[in-house]
């Protein structure tokens, strides 16, 4: 594994594989009564988030203390920060305290970049999504959700998602989920197909790894998993649509819809969901949607990056045996 992780287009097949596998052998140990591992114990883990976030921040808690990490929550807003400090100063005032990984979140892309080449700090530095650029450990835990779903966690093991069939739903334009999940869906070898209005497209999609799409009813008889995209309001400074009924009429995913999917394709949203926009609670609701699976999954992924990145000497099923034996 490299020293960091920043962007998703970074990690090879063989990578990406590694954390997928890693992460099934963390999920079987939060199906034990006692969920924590001594792997990353003397470690410690700060996050460091400039932006708002539930989700992302507290699954990254969650998995350092199974994994049993010191860890040290850093926002933005009541800090240094929002007095004017720089991200080199609070850089080096973490590297003082000796930290070993940094997991950050920030408005601005290329951030978590900036920090883990500029000899500012030596620590591991984990991108929990940056501006309108990557968001790695969000399209691994969806890559994630696809192969247990699709193939199955044990038929899974080893495999990658070759031949399978990726849709890709909503404002592309604004998201880093979508830029995160094209680039390891390719590597991966799924056919990743978007759909979105011309507006919330960015410039230059055409050079992507993917097929680009206006019509959502024309892909959905052959999509294997359909990804739904928040309209990210708080980003938008023009009018990317006429109006929401318009955009819900065009490219929201109702009962209706969903009953043009093969029976074995399943939904997904990165969260937080927008009822009545892009999906509606029928679908939200519906067994097929992994939302709340991908919240799950997202712990057992990102336990499985911390621990190949700060300290995986041996296979992960090897240390969770050898917790089990005590």
């Amino acid at each position: 594994m490299m020293r960091h992780l920043i962007s998703a287009a970074d990690l090879s097949r063989d990578d990406a594989v590694l954390i997928l596998d890693t992460a099934e052998e963390m999920a079987r140990v939060a199906d034990r009564p006692i969920k924590k591992l001594p792997a990353l114990r003397g470690r410690t883990v700060v996050n460091l988030f400039f932006e708002d976030s539930t989700r992302t921040r507290i699954s990254f808690e969650a998995a350092e203390k199974r994994l049993s990490a010191d860890v040290i929550n850093f926002a933005a807003k009541g800090s240094s920060v929002s007095k004017g400090e720089s991200l080199k100063d609070t850089a080096q005032t973490l590297e003082a305290m000796g930290v070993d990984a940094v997991v950050i979140r920030h408005g601005a892309s290329g951030a978590p970049y900036n920090l883990a080449t500029s000899g500012w700090i030596d620590a591991a530095v984990i991108n929990a999504g940056d501006g309108t650029h990557q968001h790695p450990t969000q399209a691994l835990l969806d890559a994630f959700t696809m192969r247990r779903r699709l193939i199955g966690p044990d038929a899974g093991l080893g495999q990658d998602l070759g031949g399978k069939r990726i849709t890709i739903v909503g404002d592309v334009l604004h998201s880093r989920v979508a830029r995160s999940n094209v680039d390891l869906l390719h590597t991966l070898g799924a056919e990743v197909t978007l759909v979105a209005p011309p507006t919330l497209l960015p410039v230059g999609v055409d050079s992507w790894p993917c097929e680009v799409s206006y019509s959502l009813d024309q892909v959905l008889a052959k999509s294997d998993a359909v990804m739904m995209l928040r309209v990210q309001r708080e980003r938008m400074n023009a009018a990317f649509f006429p109006t929401e009924r318009e955009y819900a009429r065009r490219y929201g995913l109702d009962g209706y819809r969903m009953a043009k999917m093969p029976e074995h394709a399943i939904v997904m949203h990165p969260g937080p969901m927008v009822r009545g926009m892009e999906i509606t609670a029928e679908v939200a609701d519906s067994e097929r949607c992994t939302a709340i699976e991908q919240v799950a999954n997202g712990v057992h992924t990102r336990m499985a990056v911390l621990y190949l990145l700060l300290g995986g000497n041996e296979p992960a099923g090897a240390t969770t045996r050898t917790e089990e034996s005590k």
